[in-house]
């Protein structure tokens, strides 16, 4: 085993940040990027035109509306270690783009709304957590504001996640007078201050937990309810256990508000200490492990018009193993041929930095001239494949129209680059329909493929809403639906067979006309397929 390679992977955490629309992802995002020194101030980035925006959205439909709408990948340094984490889309629409993303990280941060509690994307996405196995903080968030009980919100956790919540720190103050938390491990309070407009880091007072100081800023009556809780505490609920957090059964717990920074340096050192390294990928060769011989990784994202200059894509691509270097060659196991990676780059804020050199756990990124699709794997030792990638079932359907037949090239490139993206789903009608279908699970996926479609590839469109809700999957091993058939039959963008419906009555009606009719909620070689 090479030593420096050891140390790089032993330095680096790979995560994502999972939440409902407006629990302050994105804000908590912008604090680690503040307390590791990577910017300046919060909230801002080097705005052009006087605009102010996070700064990790940089699609200007991002700004416009302040969500995230496509993930993008983070590196920078806390201390000795090199942090990658994987900003994902932070509506509830965007289900593909995050779940793939999902797919590259060994650990979560799950960030709680402390005056809602679990929300229903926060259920979707710990269930992903949860059965890949990867580990899970959680950080209550907007603590500021007035919040929900403490402990409420570590029993709604448990209850409705089905996982031991374990409190680390605990507020201090009440709700609407946030003051700062208590640390248990070290048993001391931490009091913060607020700094002008929220900009910079949150001055700090830390003292023991009886401390005559500490009583006399927090007030009597906040310290006396801290030591009843902390009785409460430390009597009644779980112990942290690493190996438990590891194999996904518990959760540590950090209370903050990521807007005033309170609280949010005691999570980020905490995570730094107990977050995983690299782990192991399960591939159809079995386990490679991050410290292999060889160079690995694969794709998990790809992106177009990142550089509005060039218009290209970029392939993110998760290093699994061994060492990556500038120029080096490698085999991509799909095409069966040897690849060079001239011009890898790191990406922050919708800019590229040209990198050297990469470590398992890094994501880098290559421009991709058409040879990457989702889960393509570059090797450069023994081949193998890994796990396909979700595809979830669309529940919206658009007939789209070109008005100008002489862009046609543009809206061809469009189509193609935004399908791949996952931006929205395409299908082609069968029976030599020129009319592309476009689905989607919600409405702000159709939004985002217009505006693209006008603003990156200067091609407008007109559609038509269709009356379909549900798309099956034709397994090839079962009857085929002839063009006489009453059947609404599409192909998706590997040619694979499908079928849309009006509804469910619609899908029990054709399985009983046609009783070999085999239909799948995902595409044939989806089903029965080894965990990764």
């Amino acid at each position: 085993m090479n030593d420096s390679l050891r140390q790089e992977i032993n330095r680096r955490r790979t995560f994502a940040i999972i939440s409902h629309p407006d629990a302050g992802k994105t804000t908590l995002t912008e604090n680690m990027l503040l307390y590791s020194g990577a910017i300046r101030v919060s909230g801002s980035v080097t705005a052009k035109k006087g605009q102010k925006h996070a700064a990790s959205d940089w699609m200007s439909m991002e700004q416009e509306r302040g969500i995230s709408i496509t993930s993008s990948a983070l590196q920078f340094e806390y201390g000795d270690h090199v942090i990658n984490l994987l900003d994902t889309p932070g509506h509830e629409d965007f289900s593909e783009d995050t779940y793939r993303t999902l797919m590259a990280v060994d650990s979560a941060v799950m960030v709680l709304d402390a005056a809602k509690g679990v929300e229903t994307q926060t259920r979707k996405l710990f269930a992903v957590c949860r059965e890949r196995g990867i580990p899970i903080f959680t950080f209550i968030n907007k603590m500021d504001r007035p919040y929900l009980d403490p402990y409420d919100l570590i029993d709604e956790v448990e209850n409705v996640l089905g996982i031991a919540a374990v409190p680390v720190t605990w507020p201090v103050g009440e709700p609407g007078d946030f003051r700062g938390v208590f640390e248990r491990s070290s048993q001391s309070v931490h009091l913060f201050e607020r700094t002008a407009g929220n900009k910079h880091r949150a001055a700090v007072t830390t003292g023991g937990y009886d401390d005559p100081h500490v009583t006399q800023l927090v007030g009597s009556t906040a310290h006396n309810r801290l030591k009843h809780d902390m009785e409460l505490v430390e009597g009644g609920m779980h112990q942290f256990e690493l190996d438990a957090f590891n194999r996904g059964e518990m959760t540590p717990v950090f209370f903050g508000s990521a807007l005033t920074h309170f609280g949010v340096e005691n999570f980020i050192q905490q995570f730094i200490q107990w977050a995983p390294t690299p782990r192991p990928k399960h591939t159809s060769s079995g386990l490679v492990q991050p410290d292999a011989p060889y160079f690995s990784g694969f794709v998990y994202k790809i992106q177009a018009n990142m550089d509005k200059a060039h218009r290209d894509r970029v392939a993110f691509i998760r290093i699994v193993s061994g060492k990556f270097e500038r120029g080096m060659k490698a085999n991509h196991v799909r095409h069966g041929r040897e690849i060079k990676m001239a011009y890898p780059c790191r990406l922050f804020a919708g800019e590229r930095e040209t990198i050297d050199d990469a470590y398992p756990g890094d994501v880098i990124g290559l421009v991709n001239p058409g040879i990457f699709k989702i889960g393509d794997v570059i090797s450069a030792g023994p081949s193998f494949s890994i796990k396909r990638f979700p595809v979830f079932t669309p529940e919206r359907f658009l007939a789209v129209t070109l008005p100008d037949p002489s862009k046609r090239k543009g809206f061809v490139k469009g189509m193609t680059q935004l399908g791949e993206e996952g931006v929205i789903q395409v299908f082609n009608p069968s029976g030599g329909s020129v009319q592309p279908i476009i689905a989607a699970v919600g409405q702000l996926q159709f939004d985002v493929f217009f505006a693209r479609m006008e603003e990156e590839y200067g091609v407008p469109l007109r559609h038509d809403t269709l009356p379909y809700t549900v798309c099956r999957w034709v397994d090839p091993q079962g009857y085929q639906p002839q063009s006489t058939d009453l059947l609404k039959q599409v192909h998706d963008h590997d040619g694979q067979l499908a079928v849309l419906f009006q509804g469910d009555w619609e899908v029990d009606y054709a399985e009983r006309q046609y009783p070999g009719l085999k239909l799948l909620s995902a595409p044939p070689g989806l089903e029965n397929i080894w965990e990764s």
